[in-house]
């Protein structure tokens, strides 16, 4: 049986990259970036994580570049013509002609979401009883949020800004309660029913197009 998976982390130049990192039955350490951009690690069950980190840290440069080469390959454009209507905090609004395509957009997504972010982080952290160590947002293909509980550190996905606000206030929520459990194991899910209720109902509006 695989131990439970975890997560360790490098930061290249400002690039901040989770890898999850599992424990099998191999006999070599076998890392992969995904064509998404996520990275995995396998190495075997008696493997230290400091030996893993070490062997992370040789290979920086090649996963950055494989890492960055595969961000590059997202389309830049929501359709050969932008809409007219964008969603915007789980409406859709007017688009205004700075926004001719996805990279425009992206770039305002960003800016919503760094100007709502403190306030929701800190009231989710007074509510759970944790702090992340540093918050920062990030336009993510697969993932709303990604937490290395190791180091404190949580990214937030900036299209949740088309999203509504409650949503934000979820996948916060969501990353702070891997500061208390790692994995989504039962402890998890129980703790994250305690601090956010509202979460089953919350995650079903992330599975649909944004202002449905």
């Amino acid at each position: 049986m695989n131990a439970a998976p975890f997560i360790l982390a490098l930061n290249i130049d400002g690039l901040e990259i989770p890898i999850e990192v599992t424990r099998k039955r191999v006999k070599n350490l076998n890392l992969r970036v995904r064509s998404d951009g996520t990275v995995t690690l396998s190495i075997p069950l008696r493997t230290p994580s400091a030996y893993a980190q070490a062997f992370l840290d040789r290979k920086a440069a090649w996963i950055a570049e494989r890492v960055i080469r595969a961000q590059a390959r997202e389309p830049q454009c929501l359709t050969p013509n932008m809409p007219e209507l964008i969603p915007l905090w789980g409406s859709l609004i007017p688009r205004n002609s700075n926004l001719t395509d996805q990279a425009a957009l992206d770039a305002r997504y960003r800016v919503e979401t760094q100007g709502a972010l403190p306030d929701v982080s800190a009231r989710m952290e007074r509510r759970i009883g944790v702090q992340a160590s540093r918050w920062s947002v990030r336009i993510m293909k697969t993932r709303w949020g990604s937490c290395t509980p190791k180091t404190g550190a949580i990214r937030i996905n900036a299209r949740l800004a088309a999203y509504p606000p409650e949503c934000l206030e979820f996948v916060v929520a969501h990353e702070l309660v891997h500061l208390l459990e790692p994995s989504h194991n039962a402890r998890f899910h129980a703790l994250l029913d305690e601090f956010y209720p509202e979460n089953r109902r919350v995650s079903q509006l992330l599975k649909r197009p944004a202002a449905e």
